[in-house]
């Protein structure tokens, strides 16, 4: 009998991951195949652990790892993987937000010899800024980075064990899984749904944790921001050879004028925040350098349920 794993990350979800659970079961018992379940407690400080305890022992197809502390949802997804046994892999997130319906049209689809299959919500009823800045946001991104990374698709989807193999290979500590799902590449299919509102709780996405997130998804996959600080550098210093020729010329001709304090303060400050910033963009790749080499786990179990 072929067996699908579902992979649920969790992190403070103590209100929503047993209804999670009951309405996912309404869906996947259709299917007539093997289910296992595999949530990580992401170092929740509510009672997400123990509500998954008891569901451990309530369904023994129920199992759960825990964090000694929050890793983050990166590492989260990781650990899944690496303990999902499944031929196929459903990753999705316990607040109900990505519709368990849709688990029996992905098998279905997998059957069919896909190897993604992919779940792209639309943006109905997001606030209005917040889809702006998102749409602006793939926009640009797509033009930075070397793979492609598509508005309204995030980690919700189905992967076989040959694209969950080859995830598996990639082993760095930095992770972006958006841009790791898109660079493997392999068949794909992609479905939509309508955006859900959250059931219980609140989003633990932050605009800060929005905005590192983004930055992280710029700096994963490309090396073109050290491009632009090349350009940008060129640039400048060509421009700065024109300005002391014109200087001269003007020196020449008109002699000596007024020093134009404008003109000075106007070059510190823009050249000195030029300067701060391709520093930072620097700083950035070799603290990547840095986390790298030293190799961490990119995440410690606490406690895990009784899996064989």
């Amino acid at each position: 009998m072929k067996k699908l794993s579902i992979v649920v990350p969790c992190y403070n979800e103590q209100q929503n991951v047993r209804k999670f659970y009951l309405e996912t079961q309404k869906y996947v018992q259709e299917l007539l195949i093997a289910i296992e379940y595999v949530f990580i407690d992401d170092g929740s400080k509510d009672q997400t652990l123990s509500v998954l305890r008891d569901l451990a022992e309530q369904d023994t197809n129920v199992h759960y790892i825990s964090f000694s502390r929050n890793f983050g949802k990166e590492a989260a997804i990781l650990a899944g993987f690496q303990f999902a046994s499944g031929d196929a892999v459903v990753l999705i997130d316990a607040d109900l937000q990505h519709p368990p319906s849709l688990i029996p049209t992905m098998w279905r689809h997998f059957e069919e010899g896909y190897d993604q299959i992919i779940a792209k919500r639309n943006r109905i009823g997001e606030k209005f800024v917040r889809r702006k800045l998102t749409n602006l946001y793939y926009k640009w991104i797509n033009k930075l980075v070397d793979v492609t990374v598509t508005d309204g698709v995030g980690d919700f989807r189905l992967l076989s064990r040959q694209a969950l193999d080859a995830l598996l290979k990639m082993t760095e500590y930095n992770r972006f899984s958006k841009g790791l799902f898109a660079w493997i590449g392999f068949h794909e299919k992609v479905i939509e749904y309508d955006n859900q509102i959250r059931v219980e709780g609140t989003s633990k996405w932050s605009f800060n944790s929005l905005l590192n997130y983004g930055i992280d998804g710029i700096l994963s996959f490309n090396n073109k921001p050290l491009r632009i600080a090349i350009y940008s550098g060129m640039f400048i210093t060509l421009f700065g050879f024109i300005y002391i020729l014109l200087t001269l010329i003007n020196y020449f001709i008109h002699g000596i004028d007024t020093p134009g304090y404008f003109t000075t303060i106007s070059a510190i400050i823009v050249l000195g925040g030029i300067q701060l910033l391709f520093l930072g963009i620097i700083g950035e790749y070799i603290g990547r350098i840095y986390y790298e080499t030293k190799r961490r786990p990119q995440y410690l179990i606490k406690e895990k349920s009784n899996k064989e």
